[in-house]
């Protein structure tokens, strides 16, 4: 008997533990203290325009679908500028040039499916720069997942291998604590993208939502009254407490720091070094730290710098401190090198370009780009896993007194001299057809405002100016990044142009590169910024060509036309220029000319017809 009571009971309680389970998961028991208030006008939409609001957000860059549209129209009433682009990846390449000039998260908005997928790439490319990166997706009714509903895809096994962070919204209540949860981890440790879906009944108003999941007819028959029922409790459990006061504040960031015994460690081993060298990457650009004051310390270090990726620009137009060429021939001459946020990838040789001879100091916020193939090419002496702009200040605090010796960085830079005045003389050059392209980018350094920025999207003519353009001050230079991607012309300048309206905002154009995004001079149209493009036009995707014709011997797939894309500037509302080698004499003029009509607020196109040059340098994004 005693048994059987025991048994009994055993089962009683299982019953009572899956009823509780089962109760739990319909949300029956939040919605006995949190009831849905099915009379109320209000949406999703403007919870998430609240948080984004508190969390310092101006822009949010989209292409318009259905499933978001609450979202939009909310961020607007609240005094969020909706941008609206022409192709979902531009929405996400402004967010990222958003998040890189402002220190703050970029955000975009795009519709389920199609729209979400077509941001992969760009997604991607701001993993790999390590911005961060707010995507919001909409997606089908949380009920109609997986049953083949419109633009209905597993979207969250998409994006969880490209963002730190990846969530679905189920309820109207969990708005708030997700977002707060995922712009704090795109901005804490190495910043990077993340991703939160909405179903689009967690936006529109409960009213609304009730119109799609209400019966059309009366239920009859009890399997139709127990749908019904699970139906309207899910609606109801959808909005339980959804308007109820939440905390909508940003979340603290976390960010790794170098420890004073690493600091000290390499005060000492920089007090002994002759011939130091800092290699700094985008990294050292990221907040909290401010850029004026890593240049400060930069300065006072005297310790000769390569700059690469968003780094670019660190230490002004001319500073006798920034080395621009022989980078290879210097590492090998250095005795200790400071690798500040730049990883030993395919732009160092994977690390072989390191002297073993020479100590290596690696600051990197990313364990794993920290230590990239040291365990094959070379070797830390101090590895920092920490931010690279405060360990940058306070390695100069404990080196107060300190200066590099200056036969050194002067040494490096008559090496500058020599290269660059052989490449004002490849400039003069004639090509055996149209303008030197090396001519026309020596011209615009020339006449490019002390405030522009500069945004490189291309391969061959765009390796050439990153030799030749010399960005005016930190954060004025914008490039993919390690991904090498193309296409980022339209995006990166239209979220420059609105963080930076005061600044002309110039983007170098390959005549490849350009297809990708020259449909966003609609964009500059409307939204009113007036970027100035310059398309080096060859008719040819030339950096591939370089090398497929004398391996292989053919230039199958490499050549393009000499487009008339000034035409298409025209018809997007901008202004065009056609410019030739019968134009070389007044090139200045028409440079400035271009200025002028980006003053008076009018996007302009440079469609400049080149010839082929000798001048071949390699990848950019260092």
């Amino acid at each position: 008997m005693e048994c059987c009571c025991t048994s009994f009971m055993t089962v009683s309680a299982v019953l009572g533990a899956v009823v509780l389970f089962a109760a739990y998961r319909l949300g029956l028991i939040y919605q006995t203290f949190h009831k849905a208030e099915s009379k109320s006008p209000r949406h999703g939409g403007e919870t998430v325009a609240e948080v984004l609001l508190a969390h310092g957000v101006k822009y949010v860059f989209t292409l318009v679908g259905g499933h978001i549209s609450p979202i939009l129209v909310a961020c607007e009433k609240l005094g969020i500028r909706i941008v609206d682009t022409r192709h979902e990846a531009t929405a996400v390449f402004a967010a990222d040039a958003v998040a890189r000039l402002s220190g703050t998260v970029g955000v975009a908005a795009v519709t389920a499916g199609p729209g979400l997928t077509n941001t992969v790439t760009a997604v991607k490319n701001a993993q790999m720069a390590e911005s961060p990166l707010l995507l919001i997706g909409g997606a089908a009714a949380t009920l109609l997942q997986g049953r083949g509903a419109l633009q209905d895809i597993d979207q969250m096994s998409l994006f969880k291998p490209l963002c730190k962070f990846c969530a679905s919204v189920r309820t109207v209540r969990e708005i708030v604590p997700v977002l707060r949860k995922a712009l704090a981890a795109a901005q804490s440790g190495t910043p990077g993208p993340v991703f939160v879906e909405f179903p689009i009944d967690t936006l529109y108003p409960y009213h609304i939502v009730e119109k799609e999941v209400a019966p059309k007819t009366a239920p009859k028959g009890l399997m139709a009254k127990v749908i019904n029922w699970y139906l309207q409790n899910h609606l109801r459990n959808i909005f339980a407490g959804a308007w109820e006061p939440r905390e909508v504040s940003p979340l603290p960031v976390q960010i790794p720091l170098a420890t004073q015994q690493q600091v000290q460690q390499c005060v000492e081993l920089v007090s002994r070094a002759k011939k130091p060298v800092i290699l700094l990457g985008s990294q050292a650009t990221l907040s909290p730290t401010p850029v004026d004051k890593t240049r400060v310390a930069l300065e006072s270090l005297g310790i000769p710098c390569f700059l690469g990726g968003m780094a670019r620009g660190m230490l002004g137009r001319e500073s006798a401190l920034h080395i621009r060429q022989n980078r290879r021939e210097a590492l090998k001459e250095a005795d200790l090198v400071i690798l500040a946020g730049t990883v030993c990838d395919f732009r160092l040789g994977y690390g072989q370009v390191l002297s073993r001879r020479s100590k290596v100091i690696a600051v990197n916020r990313d364990r794993s780009q920290l230590m990239k193939n040291s365990d094959m090419f070379w070797k830390p002496t101090v590895a920092v896993q920490g931010d690279a702009g405060s360990f940058l200040l306070r390695l100069s605090e404990g080196l107060k007194g300190y200066r590099c010796p200056q036969d050194w960085p002067e040494s490096l830079k008559e090496g500058d001299k020599a290269k660059e005045k052989a490449n004002t003389e490849k400039a003069a050059e004639k090509t055996e057809r149209h303008l030197n392209p090396l001519r026309v980018l020596h011209c615009v350094e020339e006449i490019m405002s002390e405030d522009s920025i500069i945004v490189a999207d291309g391969g061959d003519f765009v390796g050439s100016a990153a030799y030749i353009l010399k960005p005016r001050g930190p954060l004025r230079w914008l490039d993919p990044g390690a991904f090498g991607t193309l296409g980022v012309g339209g995006g990166f300048a239209l979220g420059a142009k609105l963080c930076r309206p005061e600044s002309e905002v110039w983007i170098i154009y390959g005549d490849g590169s350009l297809g990708y995004s020259v449909a966003e001079f609609d964009t500059f149209t409307r939204h009113k910024t007036p970027v100035i493009a310059l398309v080096g036009n060859d008719a040819c995707w030339s950096q591939i060509s370089r090398e497929q014709v004398p391996m292989l011997g053919s230039n199958v797939a490499c050549g393009l036309a000499f487009t008339d894309y000034h035409v298409v500037a025209d018809g997007y509302g901008g202004k065009g220029y056609l410019i030739g080698r019968e134009d070389g004499e007044k090139l200045d003029e028409i440079l400035q000319s271009a200025q002028e009509q980006s003053r008076q607020g009018r996007a302009t196109l440079l469609n400049v017809l080149i010839g082929k040059t000798n001048f071949r340098e390699g990848s950019i994004s260092v």
